[in-house]
């Protein structure tokens, strides 16, 4: 009988599982949690390559005057944080996408001071909205 319960338990958890695995909001959080840990580590490898793109261009030049001309360098520095704060959401999901998004609002903040990239901050504006999504999600879906 106790065998027959612990069975019953185990097939009601299972399906629970497959329940939620199948539900759009799970889904979603996957596909959060996958990008949300995949970009932030790519753009911020990139920081020490400029592959993509020459990311010194989006500091602006008080910034650069701030750090004596190491425009590079802070870049550099930049990048470790980003590819720590992936990292972070593979693995801390819950916390770390706060930090992907305040990080985000400040690359907004950024952006903002320097003509010619509102579009790129109304973008960035978005992807923090998503990583506040993804946060929230985490509250139910991260183990």
């Amino acid at each position: 009988m106790a065998q027959a319960i612990s069975r019953s338990a185990d097939v009601t958890s299972l399906d629970a599982e497959n329940i939620s695995a199948s539900k759009p909001s799970y889904q979603a959080y996957q596909i959060l949690h996958l990008g949300f840990t995949v970009a932030p580590i790519v753009a911020g490898l990139d920081k020490f390559f400029n592959l993509l793109v020459n990311w010194e261009q989006y500091l602006p030049g008080f910034v650069n005057n701030m750090t004596g001309g190491h425009g590079h360098e802070l870049m550099l520095a930049v990048g470790v944080i980003e590819i720590v704060a992936g990292l972070g959401v593979a693995f801390k999901p819950r916390l770390f996408a706060y930090v992907v998004a305040a990080w985000l609002l400040l690359i907004v903040v950024n952006l903002l001071m320097i003509p010619g990239y509102f579009d790129v901050a109304l973008r960035d504006f978005g992807l923090s909205l998503g990583a506040l999504a993804l946060a929230r999600l985490s509250q139910e879906y991260d183990r």
